[in-house]
C-alpha cells in the first residue's frame, strides 16, 4: 500500500508539532526547576526557631517561649483541631482548596473586576496557599507583590501535600497581637484547646486572621461577633439551621491574653534540652499543679521576705511528676524566684532516717522494737544531741523514728557504717553530695550532706513501691528507671512506722491530721532548710522550705512549716489522703520481744524478760540489742544476795545464806533512766555493808547537796529556789540531766548550779562515760 503525498506531508506536520510541543513542555519544566532551584521556598517558621510551648498532660499550655519576634505559637496537627473549624475555614477562606494547584483563576479575576470597578480591593483572592505563601514569605500589597505571592503559591503545592499546607496555615495564621495559629489563640482567647470549639467560636476564629487587629474579641467584642455572624451564615447548607441559630445567639467572650505559666520552672529546664522543638509534652497535672502553687503561695505570704518554698508530687505507679513548684511564686523576685529548689543540693537534716533503719532491718542488725538509747553520749568524740535538747532515755527504733531521735540514729549508723550507708544510698538510686575531699561520717545522718528534693522524693516513692525507687519522670517518653533501694518487708516495716507509729501505734488511731500518710521532716544545722517528705498509697510528696541563700530562718523547722503544708497538698489531691490497709508481705510478722536483750519473748526466762514488746520482724530475725558501749560484758549477769535482807553479797564477803540470780542487762548508759519500779526489779539490789567496802566504791558515783527526796520550798519573797551540787567517784566528764532534759555537760566533774522555777517534781541525773550514774528525786513546794 502506498501513502500519498499528501498524507505523508500531513503526517510528517503532526509529529513536527509534537515535538515542539513536547520541547517547549521540557524547558518549561526545567525553566521550572532552576527557577525552584534559585529561588528555594523558605522554610516555614525560619523567622522564629525558638517558638516553643511546654504542655501539661492533657495538653494545657504551662508555659509559652515565645521566637525571636516575641510571637506566641502552639504547634498542632490537622487531628488536633476541631473538624468544625476546618470545614469553617475551607468553605469561608477557599472552597476550591482540594482541588486547585494553589491559585484559582476565578477568584483572581473576580478579584480583579471589583478593583476595577469600585477603585479599591473588595477581595484578595487569596487562597489558603497564597495566604501559606504570605505568611513563610511576607511581600507588599502590591502587583509585583501578588504575583510573587501566586508564583510561591504555584511552587508551594508543588512541595507540600494539601494536608501540611493546611497544617501551615493552622499553625501560622496571625490572630491578634503576639499570637499565631489556631491553637494559640484558642488557648489565649477562650480557654480551651482548639479540638474543643463550639460551632461559634469556629466561626470566630476563622476570620480572625483576615484582619487580627481590628477583630481581636478581647479588645473588640462586637466587631468581632459581627464578623463571626457572617462566617456563620455563609455556612448554611453545611452546617444545620439550628446549629446556626444557636451560635449566632453566642455572645463573643474572650479573656485577656495572658502568657501561661505553670510550672514555669520545669518548662526552662525542659527548655534546654528541647533542641529547636516546638512543643514539649510533659507528665504535669494541670489541676494539681495550679492546686500546689496555690498553697505554696498562699503559704509565702506569711513568711519572712526572701522565704521561698519548693514541692513536688509524684505518680507512685508510674513515677510521673504531677507536679513541680520550684520556688513560692515566680513572679516574686525577693524570694528568689528564678531558683530552682527542687534542683538544688541542701543538707536533707533528718530525712535520711527512714533508709537507714530500712538498711539495718534488711542487714538483720534491728527489728522494729529493738532497744535503742537515747542519752548524752560521745561517738569518738561526736557528741550529738536532739533538737529539743532533751533526752528520752530508753527507746525503740519505731520511737526513735516517728520522734526524729538522733542519738539512737548516730548508734545505728556506727554499727551499719556511714560510708556503706551512703553506698547503698547511691546504690538506691539517691546520690548525696559532699565538699570535695570529704568523706561520709557519722554527722551524715543528720544532715550532713547535701540532697536535691528531687532525688529524695524519688527514694521515698521505695516506701510506698515495695522497696523499688526510681527517677522521677517529667515527660511520658521518658524511661522508666527503677533501682533496687530496700527489700519489699524492710520498705513495709518503716512505712508502717512512720504512718502509725509501729505494732504499737496502731492500738491507736492512727496519726490524727496526717491520717493516711507515711511522712518524715528534717531539719538543717542553724534552721536553713526545713523539710518534709511523705508517702501515701498514689502519691509522694516532698516540701522544702528556706532561703535560698542558705541564710538561716531561726525557729523554722520542718514540723512547724514544711509537714503542714504537705498534709494540705496531700490533702487537695485527688484520693491524696486515701486510707486502705497494706497487708504485710512475706517475711514480716509480729512477735513479742524482750527487753533489754532484744531477741524473741517465746521460750525466754520470765527473769530475763521484764519488759514485753511487739515488735514487726524481717525474714523471721530478732537481733540482739546492740553490744553495751560503756562497759563490756554479758548480755546476762549472774549475782548472789543475801536470803534475809535481800542485798547483795559475794560468797567471799558473807557467811549468812545466800542465793544465785539472774537477771539482764541493759545498757549502762540506759540504767539512771529506768523508774524506780522497773530498777527495782532488773537491776542488783545494794551491797550489804560488809560487801560495799570491797565492791561498790570503783563501781558508783554519787550526787551530793541534795539528798533524794528532800523537799524544798520557795521563799516567801518568790525566789527561785537554788542548789548546788556535785560529784564524789569521779573527776572525769559528767553529764547532768534534769527531767530528761541535758542541763550541763562538764568536761571535768565539778561543781554545778540547778535552779527549780516552778513547783513539782524534779528528777535529777549525774553519770560519766564509763555508765556510772547516780540519779535522786527532789520537790518543790
Amino acid at each position: 500500500m502506498t501513502v500519498s503525498p499528501v498524507w505523508r506531508q500531513f503526517f510528517a506536520t503532526d509529529l513536527l508539532k509534537r515535538w515542539r510541543w513536547l520541547a517547549a513542555a521540557s524547558t518549561l519544566f526545567l525553566t521550572l526547576l532552576v527557577l525552584d532551584r534559585l529561588f528555594p521556598l523558605p522554610a516555614p517558621g525560619r523567622d522564629s526557631p525558638y517558638a516553643l510551648v511546654v504542655l501539661a498532660r492533657d495538653g494545657t499550655p504551662l508555659r509559652a517561649f515565645p521566637d525571636n519576634q516575641h510571637v506566641w505559637r502552639h504547634a498542632v496537627t490537622l487531628q488536633q483541631v476541631s473538624p468544625l473549624y476546618l470545614e469553617a475555614l475551607v468553605s469561608y477562606e477557599d472552597r476550591t482548596f482540594w482541588w486547585h494547584p494553589g491559585v484559582n483563576p476565578l477568584a483572581l479575576l473576580r478579584a480583579g473586576w471589583q478593583w476595577v470597578m469600585n477603585g479599591k480591593i473588595v477581595s484578595g483572592g487569596s487562597t489558603v496557599t497564597m495566604q501559606v505563601a504570605r505568611l513563610i514569605e511576607p511581600v507588599p500589597r502590591t502587583m509585583a507583590g501578588k504575583l510573587r505571592q501566586i508564583m510561591r503559591a504555584l511552587q508551594i503545592e508543588c512541595h507540600y501535600s494539601k494536608e501540611e499546607i493546611l497544617t501551615l496555615y493552622l499553625n501560622y495564621a496571625p490572630m491578634g497581637g503576639v499570637l499565631e495559629g489556631v491553637e494559640a489563640a484558642s488557648r489565649a482567647y477562650l480557654g480551651k484547646p482548639s479540638v474543643r470549639l463550639t460551632h461559634a467560636e469556629a466561626a470566630l476564629l476563622t476570620v480572625l486572621p483576615q484582619m487580627p487587629s481590628l477583630l481581636r474579641p478581647d479588645r473588640y467584642p462586637q466587631r468581632a461577633q459581627s464578623a463571626r455572624d457572617k462566617v456563620l451564615r455563609r455556612m448554611s447548607g453545611r452546617w444545620s439551621d439550628a446549629a446556626i441559630a444557636d451560635a449566632l445567639t453566642e455572645p463573643v467572650i474572650a479573656q485577656t491574653i495572658r502568657e501561661p505559666l505553670l510550672a514555669p520552672l520545669l518548662a526552662e529546664r525542659l527548655k534546654r534540652g528541647a533542641a529547636g522543638r516546638t512543643k514539649i509534652d510533659t507528665t504535669i497535672d494541670a489541676g494539681a499543679q495550679a492546686t500546689v502553687e496555690a498553697l505554696l503561695g498562699d503559704r509565702a505570704r506569711n513568711l519572712p521576705p526572701r522565704v521561698s518554698l519548693a514541692a513536688m508530687v509524684l505518680d507512685n505507679a508510674s513515677m510521673e511528676v504531677l507536679a513541680y513548684a520550684g520556688s513560692a511564686d515566680f513572679t516574686d523576685s525577693d524570694r528568689f524566684s528564678h531558683v530552682d529548689m527542687v534542683r538544688a543540693a541542701r543538707s536533707p537534716g533528718s530525712t535520711l532516717k527512714p533508709f537507714l533503719y530500712a538498711f539495718a532491718l534488711d542487714e538483720g542488725m534491728i527489728h522494729s522494737e529493738s532497744l535503742l538509747s537515747d542519752t548524752p553520749q560521745s561517738f569518738s568524740g561526736y557528741q550529738p544531741g536532739n533538737f529539743q535538747q532533751s533526752f528520752h532515755g530508753p527507746a525503740s527504733v519505731s520511737e526513735a523514728l516517728v520522734k526524729s531521735l538522733n542519738v539512737p540514729a548516730v548508734e545505728v549508723l556506727e554499727q551499719l557504717g556511714p560510708t556503706r550507708f551512703v553506698a547503698m544510698l547511691r546504690r538506691g538510686g539517691l546520690a548525696l553530695e559532699f565538699p570535695r575531699g570529704a568523706t561520709p561520717n557519722l554527722s551524715v545522718i543528720l544532715g550532713g550532706t547535701g540532697a536535691t528534693l528531687e532525688d529524695m522524693v524519688g527514694a521515698y516513692a521505695a516506701f510506698a513501691r515495695k522497696g523499688l525507687a526510681a527517677v522521677p519522670r517529667f515527660t511520658p517518653d521518658a524511661p522508666m528507671r527503677e533501682q533496687r533501694m530496700m527489700s519489699e518487708g524492710a520498705a513495709f516495716i518503716v512505712r508502717d512506722i512512720l504512718e502509725t507509729g509501729g505494732p504499737i501505734g496502731r492500738a491507736v488511731e492512727g496519726q490524727g491530721g496526717y491520717r493516711g500518710i507515711a511522712w518524715k521532716t528534717g531539719t538543717s544545722f542553724g534552721f536553713r532548710d526545713a523539710w518534709a517528705v511523705g508517702v501515701g498509697n498514689r502519691y509522694t510528696v516532698g516540701v522544702w522550705v528556706g532561703r535560698p541563700d542558705g541564710t538561716p530562718n531561726p525557729g523554722f523547722f520542718g514540723a512547724n512549716v514544711a509537714a503542714p503544708l504537705l498534709a494540705d497538698i496531700f490533702t487537695a489531691l485527688p484520693g491524696g489522703r486515701a486510707v486502705s490497709p497494706n497487708p504485710a508481705p512475706d517475711g514480716v510478722a509480729q512477735e513479742k520481744i524482750c527487753w533489754p536483750l532484744g531477741t524473741r519473748a517465746a521460750g525466754q526466762d520470765p527473769a530475763l524478760c521484764p519488759v514485753k514488746r511487739t515488735a514487726w520482724t524481717l525474714a523471721g530475725a530478732a537481733p540482739p540489742t546492740f553490744a553495751d558501749r560503756l562497759q563490756a560484758g554479758a548480755p546476762t549477769l549472774a549475782y548472789f544476795v543475801d536470803r534475809a535482807s535481800g542485798l547483795r553479797v559475794m560468797p567471799d564477803c558473807t557467811a549468812d545464806p545466800f542465793e544465785q540470780r539472774q537477771t539482764a542487762r541493759w545498757p549502762a548508759s540506759l540504767e539512771p533512766w529506768l523508774d524506780a519500779g522497773l530498777r527495782k526489779n532488773v537491776l542488783p539490789p545494794p551491797w550489804t555493808p560488809r560487801c560495799a567496802l570491797a565492791y561498790r566504791p570503783a563501781a558508783s558515783i554519787k550526787i551530793v547537796g541534795l539528798n533524794d527526796g528532800e523537799i524544798l520550798r520557795r521563799a516567801a519573797n518568790g525566789e527561785v529556789p537554788r542548789a548546788r551540787l556535785d560529784i564524789r567517784g569521779s573527776r572525769e566528764e559528767i553529764n547532768w540531766m534534769v527531767n530528761g532534759r541535758l542541763l550541763a555537760h562538764q568536761a571535768k566533774a565539778g561543781e554545778q548550779l540547778v535552779e527549780f522555777p516552778a513547783p513539782g517534781r524534779y528528777d535529777i541525773s549525774a553519770f560519766d562515760n564509763h555508765g556510772r550514774y547516780d540519779r535522786i528525786s527532789v520537790r518543790v513546794e
